[in-house]
């Protein structure tokens, strides 16, 4: 049952997550939803993967979230050349102290942007793992604890790969979600040359949020209630994406836990305390799609994973208020993830 402390910890939410989001849309013109979903994915505890073509502000974006919060924040450009102990850290020894000391890399910090993260070696990728899945990194046999709260926020070029590396699916499981920024409208474009014309926005970005404020929020995102019938429905979302035959891998059972994070979250900013169906649907490309390889008969078809994705939101029953599946699925809501203008590489 829901307390009186509960309603006022989502009122909070609401309120602060307003601030944040008008703050990031004074940057970012015309992406609402993707706004949404970059504040969804920090109060879900996840890591977002930005992917879009150059030019359209992938880099700004992260940026202006991570300005918009008081917290410490770290950029790390990826090139062939950066190391593991660039990202995570080394130990040194101190002549003095006659004893090794350890000096914190770029990792050490609440809001981490890595830009271009395709451009690393595999090797420098993979310093990456731990800290993503268990917010702690491992140097020389000692255990670092990274702070609170902890978001990394990436971006990639899907066109040029001339000097890339793509993520492996062991790196790509680790995004809660990947969101694609698309082409602004013509009105959006013409806006932003009357912001962006004589200086960059992000210099008088001012933090509208304390990095504690952030770790309450999400704390109040964890009491949100997800009843059995939600909680089926995104196991059968998941399931069927193991089974389908333009698939040759399907989501893994930590996608399952991602998407129920985030729809809990989505349900919060929505000022609700439970999550309801239309939170996974709109959220199931975001989560789902980056995870998935199609076959080579799909791809040579030009089917991707986002259409798939779409297919099983189609086909799967939705429950009801009383538990049940609907006969016909409801259409989905609002997806996050790839816009509709954007293009599909």
């Amino acid at each position: 049952m829901t307390t009186y402390d509960d309603r006022a910890s989502l009122t909070d939410l609401t309120t602060t997550a307003e601030r944040v989001r008008r703050s990031v849309e004074g940057v970012i013109e015309g992406k609402p939803e993707v706004v949404r979903l970059s504040l969804t994915v920090l109060l879900a505890e996840g890591h977002l993967l930005i992917e879009d073509v150059p030019g359209v502000g992938k880099t700004m974006l992260a940026k202006a979230l991570a300005r918009s919060i008081d917290c410490s924040v770290r950029r790390i450009q990826f090139t062939p050349d950066l190391l593991p102990s660039d990202i995570t850290g080394v130990s040194i020894f101190d002549q003095q102290r006659r004893d090794f000391e350890f000096k914190p890399g770029a990792i050490f910090a609440q809001i981490v942007i890595g830009d271009e993260i395709n451009r690393a070696s595999p090797k420098t990728q993979s310093a990456l793992l731990e800290s993503m899945e268990e917010r702690q990194v491992t140097i020389d046999g000692q255990t670092y604890e990274l702070p609170d709260p902890f978001m990394v926020v990436a971006t990639q070029n899907p066109v040029e790969m001339e000097g890339t590396y793509p993520l492996p699916e062991a790196q790509r499981d680790r995004f809660m979600a990947r969101v694609s920024i698309g082409y602004p409208s013509a009105e959006a474009e013409l806006q932003m040359l009357d912001v962006h014309g004589g200086a960059s926005p992000l210099d008088d970005l001012q933090p509208v949020a304390h990095a504690h404020d952030i770790v309450k929020l999400i704390d109040a995102v964890r009491s949100v209630h997800v009843a059995e019938a939600v909680r089926r429905y995104a196991v059968t979302l998941v399931a069927a994406t193991r089974q389908h035959p333009d698939l040759r891998l399907g989501a893994s059972p930590r996608a399952t836990l991602h998407l129920l994070r985030a729809a809990k979250a989505s349900a919060a900013l929505a000022g609700r305390d439970y999550a309801l169906p239309d939170d996974v649907q709109a959220l199931a490309v975001a989560v789902l799609a980056h995870r998935l390889l199609p076959t080579a008969q799909a791809q040579l078809n030009r089917r991707t994973a986002e259409q798939v994705v779409l297919e099983i939101l189609q086909r799967t029953p939705v429950p009801t208020s009383n538990g049940e599946a609907t006969a016909q699925p409801r259409p989905a809501g609002p997806v996050y993830g790839r816009q509709p203008g954007a293009r599909h590489l």
